[in-house]
């Protein structure tokens, strides 16, 4: 029974501790940074980068990307330290260190392999530790002093359980099994107390306080050590941490302490001793199993976890309640009243006293949607789905039950009435014998009331989002409304509040205020431009805070309050950054809620519990970019790429470029965004983008100049990072190539000019040829013409000739027939002698020899050789027989030789006769034919 009771009150106090308001916390999963579940150690270097021992190798984080280096073995890494430009680590059986190379990235370069046959088998290296020029490794049977000057060594046997070399100021403090705690001097293990406590109990952490040496050990207790001994410290937190087990632990930067344990998670004490946070994985962590803890420059608290990696922005000016298992829900209004914290929520009114360790509880008969908590003179009154209650610590009293209660105002000119806006209409409450009651719904005005303010003290306006303003007349006693006059929205997203005295409508479009001259809203240029901008614009509805004088808007990336300047009362807008995550974890638009709990502390309403803002802790910061890495990217296999060297020329086939880069910045709100531009190609700055990487494709060749800068919420980075390089000219206009095409089409240039003389040479040579030719032709032809025309004269000759011979042929035949006739008429008469004379006469005419040698040469002239040719082929022909070769050759007929020869016809044939067997012809021969072919 004892038990069961121990047990429910360690739940209660559990639940109790979820209440707390705790700092932001992000968390890395072994997925988000690529490597192993353990993380041994977390170091820093001088850019602000993180290291982080896993079991994967060596981790690298620059605020935007996780890189990991495997280690040099293939073993576990058990522990870092970030000292200058060297990042040492240990291993299994190996440490040494990493620098980065020229390619940008980690080089490992051995140290232990000085010294390497005289380690211990089977060595890790849990704790590495900087002292002076000395660096210490150790592991579970030593510590090696290793002298970075002359690179020498000195070991200490130092067996123990639990490695941790104890730096306390100017002092080295170590722990040997069941011998105590030891210091070095001289490079030798001195002892500085065997405590029995010393000999038996872990020391996992020494710190420095009030000039005293303060212990903690695995158990969680806290011991002073200096000349006297070892005493305890005994501290209020002692009962948290008597069941607990401590495996690593972290003095912050205000003398505060962490400490990590192996199944909680940590617990954070102040430097009185006091608990002021146990943080574990049901509130936030990653996991209850913390193996190290690491305070960076900005003095986050990095956790290396037994799986995954998480960071508490310690000094964050937010700090989140997280309403884990859904109990509270989505807060809509909140207040601190009398000690008391209030939570309106979606699922009823929650409540516990303001700094009590406990949850968040129920008030009895409020379950259900809580619109508003406004604190009216004294009295808590709640605005409710169901109507409405006072509250008084934790108990509610329904004093109208009138549904859905929006806000609830007091009339400037009666103390003793409030006026409610509810779902249909508007209503009024009475105080009556110091007791507040429901009097009255106003009549004549139906419609939803969530925004109004007075005007006067019978002039009300009435803001609906979707209808517009409505102008409200109403009689004295805020029992009727005596007239209606509706004014068109001016856009979506609307609000109605009284700021500065004056009444303030609110849309996307802008802000407004009520010109009473007017009695319409004209645009207040002022406030529409510190609210609304080219960049950003409020979105959902303003929130005026009345006891502190500030107006609240939210936008996508900053909560924005304007309040008077700190030397006048101008109004001056200050904007808080915030992650688009953080507007989006408010729920639904329209609802914000922000509310002044005391001093600079404001709570904000998400829809899984709140977030409390504290405007002392906001704090200016400077932020650095750097270029982390510029590297070729592969067509062939895009998700290659490999760090460029040196110089900063590529060639043209290396114009596909990527460059990472970031800003070292990790705070859970707020958020890095980056701008790049390109000189050369892109010489506009890029829109702002998240993404700490860009891409260019296929670069023209030619000089560029690669910057980006960024901003951290509104702060923008002191410097610009840039990168210069070249794309170099492709092969084919490189300088030699050039030159070879100068070459080239010189060479080409005399070859044509040459191919051409050549070729006009040939064509001129062709043309003269055929000039040549052409006059050849021409002279041929002339020739021709010239033998054609001597040809016609021969043949007009020839046809003279033969005209001639014909004639004198014909002439012979007339004359032989003639003289024939004459002959054979004076044969008549021929025994007269001197008729005989006549006709001897007549004889030698017809065969006169003369007559045949001008017919000869006249027959040559015409047919020339042809009694020559007859001649030599036929030599036996006798004078007579070529006469008659002669006369066939003419196509003379045998009645026409006959008077030439002077013989008969008869006599002719024979001739004919004799003439074809001189010449041997065949009977077939036409023996005029064989003369004519001749």
């Amino acid at each position: 029974m004892v038990c069961k009771i121990l047990n429910l009150l360690f739940l209660f106090l559990s639940i109790g501790l979820l209440s707390q308001e705790l700092p932001p916390v992000q968390n890395y999963s072994p997925i988000d940074y690529g490597a192993e579940n353990q993380n041994w150690s977390v170091s820093q270097s001088d850019n602000k980068h993180i290291y982080v021992a896993n079991n994967g190798g060596l981790l690298e984080f620059d605020g935007s990307k996780w890189k990991l280096y495997p280690s040099p073995n293939g073993t576990y890494i058990r522990s870092v330290e970030v000292i200058g430009a060297r990042i040492y680590t240990g291993s299994y059986m190996e440490f040494g260190y990493w620098k980065k190379n020229e390619f940008g990235n980690l080089e490992y370069f051995s140290v232990s392999s000085k010294i390497q046959n005289r380690l211990v088998e089977d060595e890790h290296f849990w704790n590495i530790s900087e002292f002076k020029d000395w660096v210490l490794f150790q592991s579970l049977d030593r510590i090696y002093i290793y002298n970075t000057i002359d690179e020498s060594f000195e070991m200490l046997d130092a067996k123990t359980t639990k490695a941790e070399i104890l730096k306390v100021g100017n002092s080295i403090y170590f722990q040997k099994i069941n011998e105590g705690i030891f210091t070095i001097e001289n490079g030798k293990s001195v002892l500085v107390s065997d405590n029995s406590i010393l000999k038996k109990d872990i020391v996992v952490g020494a710190f420095s306080i009030d000039e005293s040496t303060l212990l903690v050990t695995e158990l969680g207790e806290f011991y002073f050590l200096d000349t006297h001994g070892l005493r305890r410290w005994n501290i209020t937190a002692d009962d948290e941490l008597a069941s607990v087990k401590v495996y690593s632990s972290i003095q912050l930067n205000d003398n505060s302490f962490v400490l990590g344990t192996i199944a909680n998670g940590i617990y954070h004490i102040d430097k009185n001793g006091d608990l002021a946070a146990h943080i574990n994985q049901e509130r936030g962590l990653n996991n209850n199993t913390v193996l190290s803890l690491f305070q960076d420059v900005d003095h986050n608290l990095w956790l290396g976890l037994d799986n995954g990696m998480s960071v508490i922005n310690l000094d964050s000016p937010f700090k989140e309640y997280i309403d884990q298992v859904g109990r509270i829900g989505v807060v809509y209004s909140s207040n601190l009243f009398n000690g008391f914290k209030y939570l309106g929520t979606n699922q009823g009114l929650f409540v516990k006293r303001e700094n009590e360790e406990g949850v968040y509880k129920l008030v009895k008969h409020t379950e259900g949607q809580v619109w508003v908590l406004k604190n009216i003179g004294g009295t808590l009154f709640c605005g409710h789905n169901s109507g409405t209650f006072v509250v008084n610590e934790d108990v509610a009293e329904q004093i109208s039950d009138l549904p859905g209660t929006w806000d609830i105002k007091q009339l400037e000119s009666n103390n003793n009435l409030l006026l409610q806006g509810n779902y249909k209409g508007l209503s009024v409450l009475e105080r009556t014998n110091g007791q507040w009651q429901f009097r009255n719904k106003i009549e004549g005005f139906e419609s939803s009331s969530r925004f109004f303010e007075f005007v006067d003290r019978q002039h009300i306006l009435v803001n609906h989002e979707y209808k517009g303003i409505f102008d409200l007349k109403v009689d004295t006693d805020f029992k009727k409304v005596l007239s209606v006059k509706q004014k068109n929205s001016k856009g979506t997203g609307s609000s109605l509040i009284k700021f500065n005295g004056e009444i303030v409508y609110t849309t996307v479009n802008g802000v407004f205020k009520f010109d009473m001259e007017r009695q319409d809203f004209v645009s207040d240029v002022l406030l529409t431009a510190k609210l609304f901008n080219a960049d950003e614009h409020i979105i959902g509805v303003l929130t005026p805070n009345d006891d502190t004088g500030k107006l609240w808007g939210f936008t996508d990336s900053n909560i924005i309050y304007l309040a008077p300047g700190q030397f006048n009362n101008k109004l001056v807008a200050n904007r808080i950054p915030i992650p688009k995550s953080f507007r989006n974890s408010m729920g639904v638009f329209g609802f914000e809620s922000i509310t002044h709990l005391k001093d600079d502390l404001y709570l904000i309403g998400i829809s899984n519990g709140y977030i409390t803002l504290d405007l002392k802790k906001l704090k200016t910061q400077e932020y650095h970019i750097s270029i982390n890495s510029v590297s070729k990217e592969f067509y062939d296999a895009p998700k290659i790429a490999e760090k460029v060297v040196g110089n900063n020329e590529f060639n043209y086939s290396e114009n596909n470029l990527n460059f990472g880069f970031s800003v070292p910045e990790f705070d859970k709100f707020t958020e890095v965004y980056y701008q790049h531009q390109l000189n050369g190609i892109y010489d506009e700055w890029s829109i702002w983008s998240t993404a700490a990487e860009v891409s260019f494709k296929n670069l023209p060749y030619g000089d560029y100049i690669f910057k980006v800068r960024a901003k951290a919420g509104n702060t923008f980075t002191d410097n610009i990072a840039s990168f210069e390089f070249t794309i170099a000219r492709p092969w084919y206009i490189s300088n030699l190539a050039i030159l070879l095409y100068v070459i080239s089409i010189t060479l080409i240039t005399v070859l044509i000019h040459k191919l051409y003389k050549t070729y006009y040479k040939k064509q001129q040579d062709l043309l003269l040829k055929e000039n040549k030719k052409r006059l050849k032709r021409k002279k041929l032809k002339t020739q021709k013409k010239i033998v054609q025309i001597k040809n016609e004269k021969l043949q007009s000759e020839i046809k003279s000739k033969n005209r001639e011979l014909a004639v004198s042929t014909m002439s012979l035949i007339k004359k032989n027939e003639f003289l024939n006739a004459i002959k054979e008429q004076l044969k008549e008469s021929k025994d007269n002698p001197k008729i005989k004379s006549v006709i001897r006469t007549i004889d030698r005419n017809i065969n006169n020899a003369d007559d045949w040698k001008l017919f000869e040469e006249a027959f040559n002239n015409a047919d020339k050789d042809f009694l020559k040719k007859v001649k030599t082929l036929h030599p036996e022909l006798t004078p007579n027989d070529l006469r008659l070769c002669a006369y066939l050759r003419l196509n003379l007929s045998s009645k026409e030789i006959a008077p030439l020869l002077n013989i008969s016809s008869r006599s002719v044939e024979v001739k004919r006769y004799r003439l074809r067997k001189k010449m041997a012809l065949s009977h077939e021969n036409n023996l005029t034919d064989y003369i004519f072919n001749l």
